[in-house]
């Protein structure tokens, strides 16, 4: 952040932010390059450190993704983002509600200096299991995580978007592909405003 939730926010999101539940399994050993991670442009060690603080989190959870359903349900609430490791590392924890119920959730970031990548992986507090690892990192602005798991028996690619990246502000989104890649269908869309650093 979530599945039906989003995959992992959170978002820091899950956020905190990307945010998933539980339709989704785990990842195949060998993934389309669609759901690969894009290689690694620097160092990126302090790629997530814009986002250290508290924040005021506004998101929207399609609920029944890929079967071509338009209904949304909305949540509001926090997301706290911890630095670790000098950086390497990071923790998120996220705590929306709304009219479809709360979402507790606790995104892991874990930085490899041998790829440059990171590792985003969530957990929801409604069963305390983390998710397939997405991979990936920022250039120019623009942070792109993806892997490959499942929803419904089905392999499915799921991407991680963070972009609109300021100073107080910024917007998480996670979408999945039945298609390798081809088509991508938004399920979960999240923004951020400061709270505190």
């Amino acid at each position: 952040m979530p599945r039906s939730l989003p995959t992992t926010f959170v978002l820091t999101v899950c956020l905190a932010l990307g945010c998933h539940p539980r339709a989704a399994e785990t990842a195949a050993s060998s993934a389309p390059s669609a759901c690969q991670a894009l290689p690694a442009s620097g160092d990126g060690q302090h790629d997530f450190d814009f986002e250290f603080g508290r924040w005021t989190a506004k998101l929207s959870r399609r609920l029944r993704p890929l079967t071509g359903s338009e209904e949304w349900v909305s949540y509001e609430g926090t997301s706290v983002v911890h630095p670790l490791w000098d950086g390497k590392a990071n923790v998120g924890e996220l705590d929306v509600s709304g009219p479809a119920g709360r979402i507790q959730g606790l995104t892991l970031r874990l930085y490899d200096p041998a790829t440059r990548r990171w590792t985003v992986r969530f957990a929801a507090s409604r069963d305390g299991e983390l998710t397939p690892g997405l991979v990936g990192g920022f250039a120019e602005g623009r942070g792109e995580f993806r892997d490959q798991e499942t929803l419904d028996g089905k392999p499915i690619c799921v991407r991680f978007v963070f972009s609109e990246l300021t100073r107080d502000t910024f917007r998480f989104e996670q979408a999945f592909s039945a298609d390798e890649g081809r088509t991508w269908e938004a399920n979960w869309v999240a923004t951020f405003a400061r709270v505190e650093r």
